[in-house]
């Protein structure tokens, strides 16, 4: 209890330093500077400004979307639409569901994305931090250009330049797979949501009554009236939405966001927040970071407001902004408010709930605790992991009988190696404990595919360093024993060939985890062989080779036999290259393996290509004409 009790009051420290940091910084204000100007000289652009080292990009809120889309919530396929702009993002299996954004937002983006594109170039080397930031629409629009800047400078080492996106009173963007994404890249630190107490503009995509209200044609349009950030434009947007259409969205767009928020978790939910939200009022900031809370602290201070309330807030960002940074956030004498808090724990419970001024009314208080506990105890995926790397240490005896095993036959006298060896097992007690093993270390990685399939893990678990590292070792070690095994019972015969009817779907899984992984490949060349071949499917592609090899021996027809000796080069090529890097543990080379046999075979017939070359149109010396 004490152990829980102390990470959650980190967690509320945490979350009112990030707020105090923000605002004691010139970041906050700064961005609504360029904001506020963007909204009255750029309307339907943006403005670049410079100060100091820092870049800042603000996207005007006066927009209209492109196109005449009249579903205020249409999500489109990412992938499908961007060409390739976000390619970082997509998605990391055919179980996740596509990355979806808003349609409107991504038309808008694509129309500034080609003058974008030449001011990011004109500040690279200028500029170490550029922060991208917008209100309402613009903000949307920063979002979107920060993701594509970030995939964009995902190919530099070192990357220019940091991004941060700062957005007001931003309307969400996309679905769960987008922040999903998002977190497996470790960019949600690189975006923060400023959001005002009864603002209702963030929370309106939240609703399915948006594309419901007849006076309302369009939610773009209801955006377009509140994208000035001048007091007196309240009367002009009184007067464009009446009263009564004003109440019901309110009331509509409070009880589907209640339904959401008191639901165990947000999967009903069509659009998903990312990032860090900042949520200001009276009396100071606090920032959220779990999706839940994110979700209830929505609700819980929409609820305490009016529909009045929630048009104006969205024009107070200004005031809250200079109000927190003058301020600042510190801690409250408890004391002196007759609050004497039984522990350090509860302590950081009421700092952070003052600071999101939901303590007036004692219902809402209590949920709004409720809320900032459920922060603390959402890290469920976290915690799943550190319980998984326990179980990684209980497999690797499993593992280290495996590696014994390669050893043994690596020295063994019949010279054969290590997947021969296997392949070619009889009934004896040793190899049915390898293949036990084998087995048993299959069920692991099986079970940690299927979690993080299922969230119940960290999304940015695959680029954590330690299960790239050890997924890599498992695959590289045991997959030639599952190819062998593959062979040995005929499956080739029954299937086809492992590479493209037997590969489990956990190694092309492993193969995705090493392609991009964050640590660069060393250049220096071995100086020894490999301990393990570091193309796990080696062996499988010497079985095809043999197979090529029996075909031109066999192949009446000539167009066909040319064929199987273009491959059989080919994979000839590649093995000597393997070979030459010492890329290849040192079994590939034993007297009797699978690859020796087959290149004894592979020179002969060449020689007899060579002594009959009218059998073999298109051959020259053995070798193919181009």
């Amino acid at each position: 209890m004490e152990t829980e009790a102390s990470c959650g009051q980190n967690s509320f420290e945490m979350s009112e330093t990030l707020a105090t940091f923000l605002a004691s910084t010139p970041l906050l204000e700064e961005a609504w500077r360029a904001c506020s100007l963007a909204n009255a000289s750029s309307p339907g652009a943006y403005l670049v400004r410079q100060v100091g080292s820092v870049a800042y990009i603000a996207f005007s809120g006066i927009q209209m979307t492109a196109g005449s889309d009249h579903n205020c919530r249409n999500l489109v396929d990412l992938a499908a639409e961007d060409g390739g702009l976000f390619a970082p993002l997509y998605r990391h299996s055919e179980t996740e569901e596509p990355i979806k954004v808003h349609h409107g937002m991504l038309k808008l983006f694509f129309s500034m994305i080609p003058s974008l594109q030449i001011q990011i170039a004109a500040l690279m080397g200028k500029v170490e931090s550029i922060v991208i930031t917008g209100q309402c629409i613009g903000g949307t629009t920063a979002s979107l250009s920060a993701l594509w800047l970030l995939c964009n400078l995902l190919s530099m080492s070192p990357p220019p330049m940091s991004v941060l996106c700062i957005t007001f009173g931003s309307p969400l963007l996309g679905n769960e797979s987008l922040r999903r994404s998002i977190l497996r890249q470790r960019w949600g630190g690189n975006f923060c949501h400023v959001v005002s107490k009864h603002d209702i503009m963030p929370r309106l995509l939240f609703a399915e009554i948006v594309n419901q209200v007849p006076r309302i044609q369009s939610l773009l349009q209801f955006w377009h009236c509140c994208m000035t950030s001048t007091h007196p434009f309240v009367e002009g947007l009184s007067s464009q939405l009446p009263s009564d259409v004003k109440d019901t969205l309110f009331h509509c767009v409070l009880k589907d966001l209640e339904l959401i928020a008191q639901a165990e978790d947000p999967s009903e939910s069509l659009f998903w927040p990312f990032g860090s939200y900042v949520f200001c009022g009276q009396e100071g900031a606090i920032c959220v970071e779990n999706v839940a809370s994110v979700i209830k602290m929505m609700y819980l201070m929409l609820a305490t407001g009016s529909p009045s309330d929630s048009v104006e807030d969205h024009l107070r960002y200004g005031d809250y902004v200079a109000k927190v940074s003058k301020q600042l956030l510190k801690a409250r004498n408890f004391h002196e408010e007759g609050m004497i808090p039984d522990s350090s724990y509860e302590a950081g419970v009421a700092l952070a709930l003052q600071s999101s001024d939901l303590t007036a009314e004692e219902p809402v208080a209590v949920k709004a605790k409720e809320c900032l506990q459920m922060a603390h105890h959402s890290d469920k995926p976290n915690l799943t992991a550190a319980y998984l790397a326990i179980k990684l240490s209980k497999i690797v005896p499993f593992r280290a009988e495996i590696e014994w095993y390669k050893a043994c036959c690596d020295e063994a006298d019949d010279q054969m190696g290590y997947y021969d060896s296997f392949k070619l097992r009889g009934a004896s007690r040793r190899e049915a404990r390898v293949n036990m093993n084998r087995h048993r270390l299959a069920q692991f990685w099986d079970s940690v595919i299927l979690m993080l399939d299922n969230n119940k893990l960290p999304h940015d678990f695959d680029r954590r360093e330690k299960w790239v590292n050890a997924s890599q070792s498992y695959k590289l070690l045991v997959e030639p024993l599952d190819i062998a095994d593959y062979y040995r019972n005929g499956k080739h015969i029954e299937q086809g060939h492992y590479m493209e009817h037997g590969r489990q779907r956990r190694y092309e899984i492993f193969d995705k985890w090493w392609r991009e992984r964050s640590v660069p490949e060393e250049e220096n060349k071995r100086s020894k062989f490999a301990s393990l071949t570091q193309d796990s499917c080696f062996w499988a592609k010497v079985e095809e080779a043999r197979d090529w090899l029996d075909n031109v021996r066999s192949e009446s027809d000539v167009r066909r036999r040319h064929q199987s000796w273009q491959k059989i080069n080919m994979f000839e090529g590649y093995a000597r290259t393997l070979i030459e890097n010492k890329e290849v543990s040192k079994d590939v080379l034993a007297k009797n393996s699978s690859f020796s046999r087959w290149m004894g075979e592979w020179k002969e017939m060449k020689s007899q290509v060579q002594q009959i070359p009218q059998l073999f149109p298109g051959f020259v010396d053995g070798e193919v004409v181009p």
